[in-house]
């Protein structure tokens, strides 16, 4: 029974948002795909409590290239890049901001976390040029599948399966699977696979 609730409620959504996605096309022939999806994501950031992750939900399927089963987006979660995806049972906390970004099955991300686009996103070689109009670099960030990000860390490189990023950390260089790490800037105190060996 509760299965067959929860399709029909992620049906419903469907339907709901169908007029937020027609804005979207809309937008991103007028203004660009880049300003109609950024306003978007922050309308759709709003809508609060169970209804408003069922409609999140619902609207980046529309968007992303994959939004897996059971993903919960939580309120204040605002996206940069409708590239981004999210596997099957992902958790993302209240307030983050997400890059372009491939989240992993069942990653769990606390609340007020940035995945950013790695730590180049701006050209600070020149002084005659001002910082933002300087070229910068913005790869694809890959968190893997089963990781937990604490609250309020930051990333801005790849995270392997199975890792652990511990609350407040920022993370400036790619973590391995398994990885524990923690800090500023975040290091490697240990592995989930010698803890699950022991």
């Amino acid at each position: 029974m509760k299965t067959v609730c929860k399709s029909l409620a992620n049906a419903l959504a469907g339907l709901l948002v169908l007029p937020i996605v027609l804005v979207y096309w809309l937008s991103s022939l007028l203004i660009g795909e880049p300003q109609a999806f950024t306003d978007c994501s922050q309308v759709m950031s709003l809508l609060p409590g169970l209804s408003g992750i069922y409609l999140r939900r619902a609207f980046y399927r529309f968007v992303f290239p994959h939004v897996g089963r059971n993903a919960c987006i939580n309120f204040g979660t605002v996206f940069s890049h409708s590239g981004a995806s999210i596997g099957n049972a992902a958790y993302i906390g209240v307030g983050c901001m997400i890059g372009d970004v491939e989240i992993g099955d069942e990653v769990l991300i606390g609340s007020h976390v940035s995945i950013i686009n790695g730590n180049r996103q701006h050209g600070i070689d020149r002084l005659d040029i001002p910082v933002r109009e300087q070229p910068g670099e913005y790869p694809r960030i890959t968190i893997g599948e089963d990781t937990w990000i604490g609250d309020r860390a930051i990333v801005m490189v790849d995270v392997g399966k199975h890792c652990v990023v511990g609350a407040g950390s920022v993370v400036t260089k790619p973590l391995e699977d398994h990885a524990i790490a923690v800090g500023n800037p975040a290091r490697v105190i240990g592995s989930r696979k010698e803890l699950a060996s022991s």
